[in-house]
C-alpha cells in the first residue's frame, strides 16, 4: 500500500522547513506547488516554442562540449529535444532560474551553489509521442553518475526540476524510487540497466505535479520519465538544472565532451550547415 506522505506537496517559502528537509532525507526528493504562476508558465511556453525553431535552424549541434539531441516531431519538423545550456540561448529562461525567490533551495547542501555554466548547465528536456521521434521517454538513471564519468568522487546534488507540463500516472512524466538515494555504490552502478530499461519498478511512484510546480531530487536516486500519454497530448516538457557542491568547473565553447557522450553521434562539437543538421537528423531516424 502506497504510502500517503509521498504525494505530499509542500508550500515554498523564503526557507527550508525541518519538515521539508526531513521529507527529502527520507525520501530523496520534494514537491513544491505553485512556485510559479500560470502567466509565467505560458511565457515561459511561449519561449520555448519559439527558441525550438531558432534552435533548430542555428546550425549548431552541442553547447560547450554538450550534443543537442535532436528528432521529428508528429509535424515532420525537425526539434531540439533535449537542449543543454538553455539559459545561454535565451534571457527568458536565464531570468527565471535565477529568480531570488529559488534561493532556499541552497539550503537542502551546505556549500552548494546553482550549476547553471556546470554540468549540462539549465535542460529543456521535450518528449514527444508520435511521428518519428525517439525520444519519446526517457530511461531509469541517477544524475550522480556523471561524477564517475568526470572522474569525480560522488558528491551532494540535486536536480531542480521547472514543471512546464503536468506529472502524473493519468499523463506520463517523473517516475522514481523513494529513499533509493540511499543505496550502495554498487546498486548504484549495476542496479539497473542505465537509460537503457524504462521498465516499472514495483516500488516507484508516479510523481504528480502540475504547471509551474517544481521538484528537487537527489543526485542517487533512481528516476526514469514516462513518456506523454494520450490524455496529455503529442508531447510535455521539463526545465531541468543542477545544485552541486564541491570544485567550481564551469563550461566553455572549448570544453570536450565527457567520455559517456563521446560514444554519442555527433557528441563532438560541430558547426555544421542548417541543412547538413536536417539531413544528419533524418539519416539517424532512418538508421
Amino acid at each position: 500500500m502506497l504510502n500517503p506522505d509521498l504525494k505530499k506537496k509542500f508550500r515554498f517559502g523564503s526557507s527550508i522547513t525541518a519538515e521539508q528537509k526531513k521529507f527529502y532525507q527520507d525520501y530523496g526528493f520534494v514537491v513544491f506547488e505553485n512556485v510559479f504562476s500560470a502567466e509565467t508558465m505560458a511565457r515561459i511556453n511561449q519561449e520555448l516554442d519559439e527558441q525550438k525553431v531558432k534552435i533548430a535552424n542555428s546550425g549548431k549541434m552541442s553547447v560547450n562540449g554538450v550534443p543537442i539531441k535532436f528528432g521529428v516531431d508528429q509535424n515532420n519538423q525537425i526539434i531540439p529535444q533535449r537542449t543543454p545550456f538553455m539559459n545561454l540561448f535565451s534571457p527568458v529562461i536565464d531570468q527565471l532560474v535565477r529568480d531570488p525567490i529559488l534561493k532556499p533551495l541552497l539550503e537542502f547542501i551546505p556549500n552548494s551553489r546553482f550549476g547553471l555554466d556546470e554540468r549540462d548547465g539549465v535542460v529543456i528536456n521535450h518528449y514527444v509521442r508520435g511521428g518519428k521521434s525517439r525520444f519519446t521517454k526517457l530511461g531509469w538513471h541517477i544524475d550522480s553518475m556523471r561524477d564517475i564519468f568526470y572522474l569525480e568522487k560522488i558528491r551532494p546534488m540535486l536536480n531542480v526540476g521547472i514543471h512546464v507540463s503536468p506529472s502524473s500516472e493519468k499523463f506520463g512524466g517523473l517516475r522514481l524510487v523513494p529513499g533509493s538515494h540511499n543505496q550502495s555504490l554498487l546498486s548504484m552502478l549495476f542496479g539497473k540497466l542505465h537509460i537503457l530499461s524504462n521498465k516499472p519498478d514495483p516500488n516507484e511512484i508516479a510523481v504528480e505535479v502540475s504547471v509551474g510546480d517544481l521538484t528537487i531530487h537527489d543526485g542517487r536516486l533512481w528516476h526514469r520519465a514516462a513518456g506523454p500519454t494520450e490524455s496529455l497530448g503529442v508531447f510535455r516538457r521539463t526545465i531541468y538544472f543542477p545544485i552541486l557542491c564541491g570544485p567550481y568547473v564551469p563550461k566553455t565553447e572549448d570544453s570536450k565532451p565527457p567520455i559517456y557522450l563521446r560514444l554519442w553521434r555527433n557528441a563532438k562539437p560541430k558547426m555544421p550547415e542548417t541543412h547538413a543538421v536536417q539531413e544528419n537528423i533524418r539519416e539517424s531516424n532512418a538508421s
